[in-house]
């Protein structure tokens, strides 16, 4: 079984911490559970939380050294420091090799421990420039639902910590299983946040192209309805969106496949022209390469009830 730990302090967002309880933590018949979950803070006993209750936490910072993930769900308030038996508890089971994932505010706490220097990590677009500012060494990329190093992982607002502890599970156990647990959640098995700034930073292209990803469109079209050369087009894409036009362009007809899928009972094949991916053979290629499995099996885990 994999050990999940949420590492809690006073006052506790009781949301953030649900975000993990529910991913990691909770029994549901018909779903596998392969991880043991428990919380801990560094003095045991009441933690008060943001709903105005108390919450009793027995177990204290030694807990950290058998978990195979650590979370800060959240860090209130976020100019907090880290006393020494955090920072030292934090930074020893990083070095053990032990995942350390943070949910909105929780990066605060991460950065200050020096993991997140030279690297990218997100956080709740409110908090992006005080974590900037305070932390010029982490690259802050507030448009990312979630940024995973395999190490350390940071997601952005709290209802993005479901994204990004989704995306653990499929990580872990592959996206079948992660398909099946978001289904019980009533949750979709994966989310894309586009950078706000994108659409007009390109145009209205993503807008555009999205209405015709039945078609041939090819990114050759799609410099040309934006008036550039496909070199400038992908310049502009990564740097807007971190990807290039047709990595894009192919993950919109996945995303579209995935939702024909879940909510029709089109053919493979009939959902592979509708996305414009011309053939169940090329369908059922995009599906395993980019999520693990066939169509027909991720259609399976996403109606189970």
């Amino acid at each position: 079984m994999h050990r999940v730990v949420a590492l809690v302090r006073p006052v506790q967002s009781t949301f953030e911490l649900g975000c993990a309880v529910e991913v990691f933590g909770t029994k549901r018949a018909g779903v596998p559970q392969h991880y043991e979950f428990e919380v801990c803070t560094e003095t045991p006993g009441l933690v008060p939380t943001s709903a105005g209750y108390a919450m009793s936490v027995s177990r204290d910072l030694s807990t950290l050294d058998r978990a195979s993930t650590v979370i800060i769900p959240g860090w209130a308030p976020v100019e907090a420091p880290l006393s020494d038996g955090v920072h030292r508890a934090l930074l020893r089971a990083h070095a053990r090799g032990a995942r350390l994932v943070t949910i909105c505010s929780g990066v605060f706490a991460l950065a200050r421990t020096g993991l997140l220097d030279g690297r990218s990590a997100t956080t709740h677009p409110g908090r992006a420039e005080q974590l900037r500012r305070e932390f010029p060494r982490v690259r802050v990329e507030q448009d990312r639902l979630y940024v995973d190093h395999g190490d350390v992982a940071t997601s952005a607002g709290a209802g993005a910590g479901i994204d990004l502890c989704l995306h653990l599970v499929r990580h872990d156990h592959g996206a079948a299983h992660a398909a099946l647990l978001a289904r019980h959640m009533a949750m979709p098995p994966h989310r894309e946040a586009p950078p706000p700034s994108a659409g007009d930073a390109l145009d209205g292209l993503l807008e555009w192209a999205g209405t015709r990803l039945g078609t041939s469109l090819s990114v050759r079209a799609m410099a040309a309805h934006v008036g550039v050369s496909p070199r400038t087009l992908a310049r502009r894409f990564a740097h807007h969106l971190g990807t290039s036009p047709g990595g894009w362009l192919l993950s919109r007809r996945v995303a579209e496949a995935r939702a024909l899928l879940e909510h029709t009972d089109l053919p493979v094949e009939a959902i592979a022209a509708r996305v414009g991916l011309s053939s169940a053979v090329n369908l059922r290629r995009r599906f395993r390469a980019q999520l693990g499995m066939t169509p027909s099996a991720y259609r399976r885990a996403s109606r189970v009830s």
